[in-house]
């Protein structure tokens, strides 16, 4: 399996409450819903349908997990269904089985081994939404393979970074990127095969 990230970020990397204002005030945070007016946008909703798209599953931290869930089975949603039958896997040394969402596996112990062991199993891809803990912690180790980023046209000056401070020194090349008509650039990311070392080519 492939590990992908999908996620919204501003211009200055935060990554924090995207999609509505009580989303995650962590930190006093006062900005969420910041994406929602070009969240909509066709473009964006066309490219993030080709990647959710029947048969992907979903590996998610132990926050964006409860969360996620919380917000979308008490809404009546074509969303819904979709997402209690995808598989969805959960990194959490926190949480214990059995896990409220149908079709949901916990990973606990050491993560990043227990991914490693996860990208072997044949399938489609694994898609990373918010998660930003998960994704600082499976970096260092080379395994995710993609980022598709949502990249929005503000600064908001504070919040939760993406790349926040300590991530790990990677270099990416661009897959792909494809401007909106409401600013957000949405662009494919890959490391090079060196993120694992730390290396900057």
């Amino acid at each position: 399996m492939r590990i992908v990230v999908i996620n919204h970020v501003t211009l200055d990397g935060i990554m924090q409450g995207p999609g509505r204002a009580d989303e995650d005030t962590r930190d006093g945070f006062t900005h969420g819903g910041w994406a929602a007016e070009r969240g909509a946008d066709d473009v964006i909703t066309a490219a993030w349908g080709r990647r959710l798209a029947a048969g992907s599953g979903y590996l998610l931290g132990r926050r964006t997990y409860s969360d996620v869930l919380a917000h979308w089975n008490t809404q009546d949603s074509p969303f819904r269904d979709a997402l209690n039958s995808a598989p969805k896997y959960v990194a959490s040394n926190t949480l214990s089985e059995p896990l409220l969402w149908p079709n949901s596996t916990l990973l606990s112990g050491d993560i990043p081994e227990a991914v490693t062991e996860l990208k072997k199993i044949p399938g489609n891809d694994l898609h990373i939404m918010g998660s930003g803990v998960l994704i600082r912690s499976l970096a260092p180790f080379g395994l995710i393979d993609e980022y598709l980023l949502c990249i929005h046209p503000l600064v908001l000056g504070a919040g939760r970074r993406l790349f926040a401070d300590g991530f790990c020194p990677t270099t990416f090349h661009v897959a792909e990127a494809t401007p909106t008509a409401t600013g957000v650039i949405i662009a494919s990311y890959r490391p090079h095969s060196s993120t694992s070392t730390g290396a900057i080519l």
